[in-house]
């Protein structure tokens, strides 16, 4: 496969051309940031850890009934994926009250929900990325009824398996932001990526933090809490 030009790059990912007009090669960097890119870093090797883990879950995903657009990793930073349009949405799955939801409604952290909650944000740096229902996403034409329908059975299905594959490593999956994308032919995919970066993990018997957090609260050992959440989800060093 031939990497071409650079099509694409955000805060995290550059996107390359391939010499297929279906896939491209998503490259993973170092860079951090947090607070709508207000605080910027670098989190050393987290492009490695990100990619790697990612690739991993979507793999199970996969095998599990959740269509994504991983095709092959080529190497520690970059993977071949299906070239979609990303749906202008951020899906959030909540597990447990943290961060802005805490903030926003008041409570503390760390209460236990009965049941997971989800909550769609209108992706658009420029609007900070406001909340939003499914009757603004479809009156803004963000999705149909059918896409959302379908991707909140898929967002609750990554959440029953990321869940389990947690918990089997004494992890308490909190939380996580998930973003889908339409390929050439209209199919629904899981993009993006699954990662510390886009999860909150803490560990189930301290409730330490082994994600992002550590970055944005300035609670330092950030590297180590990345690597040790690839080595708890992968074996890995």
């Amino acid at each position: 496969m031939e990497k071409r030009e650079q099509l694409y790059e955000g805060k995290a990912k550059r996107v390359y051309a391939t010499d297929d007009p279906d896939l491209v090669i998503v490259s993973y960097k170092d860079d951090a940031t947090a607070f709508d890119g207000l605080k910027k870093g670098t989190i050393v090797g987290k492009g490695a850890i990100n990619n790697r883990m990612t690739n991993f879950l979507m793999k199970k995903l996969e095998a599990s009934g959740v269509p994504t657009h991983f095709v092959e990793e080529l190497n520690d930073r970059e993977t071949l994926v299906r070239k979609v349009s990303i749906v202008p949405l951020e899906v959030i799955i909540r597990n447990v009250s943290a961060g802005s939801f805490a903030k926003r409604f008041g409570v503390e952290e760390g209460i236990e929900f009965s049941e997971p909650t989800i909550e769609f944000s209108y992706k658009n740096d420029d609007l900070h990325d406001p909340m939003i229902n499914d009757y603004h996403a479809v009156a803004l034409k963000l999705a149909t009824w059918d896409e959302l329908d379908l991707i909140t059975r898929y967002a609750f299905a990554v959440n029953d398996l990321l869940k389990a594959e947690m918990r089997a490593c004494g992890v308490r999956l909190v939380d996580f932001k998930l973003e889908f994308g339409k390929t050439s032919d209209g199919k629904i995919v899981l993009a993006d990526e699954i990662s510390p970066d886009t999860c909150r993990f803490w560990d189930m018997e301290t409730n330490e933090k082994l994600d992002k957090d550590r970055f944005r609260r300035d609670l330092g050992n950030v590297e180590d809490a990345y690597h040790e959440m690839m080595k708890r989800v992968m074996g890995a060093e």
